[in-house]
C-alpha cells in the first residue's frame, strides 16, 4: 500500500473514531431532508405529532412556557408541506408553524393549549416503502411538572445574524446608510392571509426593491437585516442596525385584523412609544413582540430596568424627534398615491423600535386579512408606486436632516 494510501486510511479512521467518542458523524446524506407531509393524532390524552422525511435526521425537543409550546430543532430540513398546513387544532395542541432557523437548522414549534410532557420523541428509519418519519407524543401535566422538565431558558441563545465587520470612522462625505428590516423570516412566517399569503415573503419582495430603488439614487448605502428566508430576533435587528452605524431604520410588515377584515386596510405608520396611541396599535405592537417566543427563543434577563431605561431616555429624546420626521416624511408621500389605514402615524410599544441612537420606524404597507389590500400586496405596479414613494420619503427626510445638522 503506498504512503498516500496508508494516510487516507488512518484519516478515515481517526474521523470515525472522533464521531463515536465525540458525536459528531459524518452525516449520511448530503443533501437535506425534506419534509413533505406532517399530521396530528390522538386526543387530549396523548397527542402524537407526525413528519414524514425523505431521510433520518437528528432531532433535539424541549418545552418552553409562556406561552406553552413544544421546540422540535432538526439537522438540515427543507419543507415542503401542502400550503396551509399547521392550522388544526387537535388534542393538546392548538396548530403548529415550521421553517429554516439558522443556516443547517430547522425548527418545528407546536403550540400547545397548556403544560404538556414530551413522552415520546423519535424519527423511524424508511422502510417497506414507507418514508422515514419523525414522531412526537404529547401527554398532559401540571404547571410544576412541566417546568421541573422543561429545558432551561438560558440555553436558549438568541441566533445572530450575519456577522459584520466593525463599522470604521466614516468620513464626514460618507453616504448615510439605511438599514431596511423586512420582518419575520425563517420558522415566524409573520400573518398568514386565508389564501396562505405569507407575511414573510411579501414583505421581504417589497423591501428588495425597495433597496433597488434607494441604491438608484447613489444617495445612500443600503442594508437589509435579511435577504433570504431567515429568522431573525428583534434583538438581532436592533443590534444589526447599530453595528452598521445606520442613520436610519425602516421595519416593514404587514397586518393582520381578522376581526374587522372587511374594513381594517390600508398602509399605517408607526414610531416608538411608552404609551400606545391607540387599542389597535397597542395589540399591534404586542403581537410583534411575541415574534421570538413564537419562534422559540428565550432571551436573557435585561440589565437593571431603572438604569437602562435612564440612558435610553436621555440618548433617544432626539432620536425619537428624528423618527417622528420620518415618519410625517412617509405619511406625506402616501398622500393621494398608497391607500392609508389612519392619516397620522400610530405609536405603540415596538421593541423593534427601540434603538436609542437610530431614528427608527415600522411600516405596515397594508392588512393580509383584506382581500383587497393582499391583492395590492402581491400586484407588482402597487409594490413600484409604494417603493418610489417610500424612496421620496427617505431623500426628502435626509434633506431636512442635512439642512438642519450633519446625520
Amino acid at each position: 500500500m503506498t504512503a498516500v494510501g496508508r494516510a487516507a486510511i488512518a484519516t478515515l479512521l481517526l474521523a470515525l473514531f472522533c464521531g463515536m467518542f465525540f458525536g459528531q458523524p459524518a452525516p449520511v446524506h448530503a443533501d437535506p431532508s425534506i419534509a413533505n407531509d406532517a399530521r396530528l393524532a390522538g386526543d387530549r390524552k396523548r397527542t402524537r405529532f407526525i413528519a414524514d422525511l425523505s431521510s433520518k435526521v437528528g432531532i433535539n425537543v424541549f418545552s418552553l412556557d409562556d406561552p406553552y409550546r413544544v421546540i422540535i430543532d432538526l439537522a438540515d430540513v427543507r419543507f415542503q408541506l401542502p400550503t396551509g398546513i399547521g392550522k388544526e387544532t387537535k388534542g393538546l395542541v392548538r396548530g403548529y408553524r415550521y421553517g429554516l432557523f439558522a443556516p443547517g437548522k430547522s425548527r418545528i414549534v407546536l403550540d400547545v393549549d397548556g403544560p404538556v410532557l414530551v413522552d415520546k420523541s423519535f424519527v423511524l428509519d424508511a422502510n417497506n416503502g414507507q418514508p422515514a418519519r419523525l414522531v412526537v407524543d404529547l401527554v398532559p401535566t401540571d404547571r410544576k411538572t412541566f417546568l421541573e422538565h422543561a429545558e432551561d431558558a438560558g440555553t436558549q441563545i438568541a441566533v445572530a445574524p450575519k456577522p459584520l465587520p466593525p463599522t470604521a470612522d466614516r468620513p464626514a462625505n460618507a453616504k448615510p446608510i439605511v438599514v431596511l428590516d423586512p420582518g419575520h423570516g425563517g420558522i415566524d412566517s409573520g400573518a398568514v392571509s386565508p389564501k396562505g399569503t405569507q407575511e414573510k415573503d411579501v414583505v421581504l419582495a417589497f423591501t428588495e426593491l425597495l433597496s433597488k430603488k434607494l441604491k438608484a439614487t447613489d444617495k445612500f448605502e443600503v442594508v437589509l437585516t435579511r435577504d433570504d428566508d431567515t429568522f431573525l430576533t428583534l434583538r438581532d435587528r436592533v443590534a444589526f442596525a447599530h453595528k452598521k452605524g445606520a442613520s436610519l431604520f425602516l421595519s416593514i410588515h404587514a397586518d393582520y385584523y381578522p376581526k374587522k377584515a372587511e374594513a381594517a386596510r390600508g398602509a399605517t405608520v408607526f414610531t416608538l412609544s411608552e404609551k400606545a396611541s391607540d387599542e389597535e396599535a397597542r395589540a399591534l405592537a404586542a403581537n410583534e413582540n411575541l415574534a421570538d417566543a413564537m419562534a422559540g427563543v428565550t432571551l436573557p434577563e435585561e440589565p437593571d430596568a431603572v438604569v437602562t431605561d435612564i440612558l435610553i431616555d436621555l440618548a433617544q429624546r432626539e432620536t425619537q424627534n428624528r423618527s417622528v420626521v420620518f415618519a410625517g416624511s412617509i405619511m406625506s408621500n402616501f398622500e393621494g398615491q398608497v391607500h392609508l389605514h389612519s392619516r397620522k402615524p400610530k405609536s405603540a410599544g415596538f421593541l423593534v423600535l427601540k434603538s436609542p441612537d437610530v431614528p427608527s420606524v415600522l411600516l405596515e404597507l397594508g392588512y393580509l386579512s383584506n382581500p383587497e389590500d393582499e391583492k395590492l400586496l402581491l400586484s407588482d405596479k402597487w409594490r413600484e408606486n409604494t417603493a418610489d414613494a417610500v424612496t421620496q420619503a427617505v431623500e426628502g427626510y435626509f434633506e431636512q436632516r442635512i439642512a438642519r445638522m450633519p446625520f
